[in-house]
């Protein structure tokens, strides 16, 4: 798994800068290494949609020390691309994930603003009841 300071000398190979002035960046697709620290970490930020909310995080652009305008998207796509070899979308991760049982349980909204059953869903919320 390349860390993020590997991409960030990836990224000034190809545009210039020092590898310092992309870390964060790259920073920021890894972080998710804090909830699983194996390759499934990548569901949360490695697709098209983690690309653009890059994008809306740090900027459209970034402006190395050189004086180049580098478009933050172009910085994304480098980073997925490193690691998956291709650019995802959400729903290709989200195929790949084995729905289990727990993942659609929901409470009755219907029956909690019933005036009639509120109390029997509040007293089987208190006892962790689904």
């Amino acid at each position: 798994m390349a860390h993020p300071y590997h991409h960030s000398l990836s990224s000034a190979k190809l545009w210039g800068g020092a590898a310092e002035e992309y870390v964060h960046i790259h920073d920021w697709f890894d972080a998710s290494k804090q909830i699983v620290a194996d390759f499934r970490h990548r569901a949360l930020r490695h697709h098209a949609e983690g690309v653009y909310m890059a994008e809306t995080i740090f900027g459209r652009t970034l402006l190395l020390s050189t004086g180049r305008v580098i478009p933050v998207r172009w910085i994304g796509e480098q980073h997925v691309r490193e690691d998956l070899g291709y650019i995802p979308s959400f729903a290709d991760w989200v195929r790949a994930i084995r729905p289990e049982p727990w993942m659609g349980r929901a409470i009755r909204l219907h029956e909690q603003h019933d005036g009639r059953n509120l109390t029997v869903v509040r007293d089987a919320l208190k006892d962790g009841a689904p």
